[in-house]
């Protein structure tokens, strides 16, 4: 997130989103300046030298440009992507009495206040609780701050009084309460570097999930470029958010919408990506294994009506929930 953070500082310069599904832009009017790809180095080599100068000596910055050797090195950079990840399986939002705020996006998205629990990693998908955790640390005054589980208002839901308090300080006074565990009231804001978008599908009683990289339709009626410009830049739409991609497999996965079980529509290609993470997710949640091959894709259809007959034949669990709104 450091790099999303740094490289926006560039004029005619622009990064969204982390880790391997990353856009970059230069305008052409930087371009005719002279800006060039070393200068991206030269930036993030002066920023990590000037923000961690008590930890940091020196910076080696390499960019690849070889579409083979980019693809070899993002198998390597997964690698540490997955173990990251694998830290936090242990973690509980209950065992710990401090979660933490990251407003990294706030440069384009002012009004959004990002929490991260040890059960629910930054919507950006780059930032868990320990990453923000050890920022805290490096740089007490910096985008990670720590705030105090204070003042619960609804321990279903998940809203407490100091999340709601420091949620309104510091998205312009904009953003009054929070709830942390639905989406239908008073979810989380959005910035624009989720991984994945979660929206209801009201005609199946459940939500859908659509990542960055696909680029079809959805049962929402909106392409992702669609829902992101919609629900992005800080705004906070019930029925709508922003997640990672891991937030899918996570214990307190939307636990007062009814979790899991009311995931209905997902892109093939992530559903097959993400199959060993929402397996054991479903076990886990007493949904058995093949819960998975239940849920629809793009295969079967893009809107309500179409996947509808699939989930009745399935059994999807969604259509037997109490009604989502």
């Amino acid at each position: 997130r450091r790099i999303h953070y740094f490289t926006n500082y560039g004029e005619g310069l622009w990064h969204v989103a982390q880790r391997d599904i990353m856009w970059v832009r230069i305008s052409k009017d930087a371009f005719a300046k002279g800006f060039r790809l070393k200068h991206i180095g030269e930036i993030l080599f002066a920023k990590f030298k000037s923000e961690f100068s008590a930890i940091v000596d020196r910076v080696q910055v390499t960019i690849y440009s070889d579409e083979e050797k980019v693809k070899e090195m993002r198998e390597t950079a997964r690698g540490y992507y997955q173990k990251r990840d694998d830290r936090l399986k242990e973690l509980r939002d209950e065992k710990v009495d401090t979660f933490y705020s990251c407003t990294l996006c706030q440069s384009f998205a002012p009004t959004h206040v990002c929490v991260i629990a040890p059960e629910r990693v930054g919507l950006c998908g780059a930032v868990s609780w320990l990453d923000a955790k050890a920022a805290f640390e490096i740089n007490p005054h910096g985008s990670n701050q720590p705030i105090p589980k204070e003042g619960e208002l609804d321990g279903v839901k998940g809203q407490w009084k100091s999340f709601n308090d420091f949620c309104f300080n510091n998205s312009q006074r904009s953003i009054e309460n929070v709830n942390f565990y639905t989406i239908m009231e008073y979810p989380m804001t959005s910035c624009g570097c989720f991984e994945c978008i979660l929206a209801m599908v009201p005609e199946c009683n459940g939500f859908m999930v659509v990542n960055r990289e696909h680029s079809g339709m959805t049962p929402s009626g909106m392409s992702f470029t669609t829902l992101a410009g919609t629900i992005g830049g800080g705004a906070q739409m019930p029925g709508f958010m922003g997640i990672g991609k891991s937030y899918l497999g996570s214990p307190k996965f939307v636990p007062a919408d009814g979790g899991l079980g009311r995931l209905v529509w997902i892109p093939k290609a992530l559903k097959e990506n993400l199959r060993p993470l929402l397996e054991e997710a479903a076990e886990n949640a007493g949904l058995g294994k093949d819960f998975v091959d239940k849920i629809a894709d793009e295969t079967v259809g893009t809107s309500g009506e179409e996947i509808m007959s699939f989930l009745e034949e399935k059994g999807h669990p969604a259509l037997t929930m109490d009604p989502l709104m």
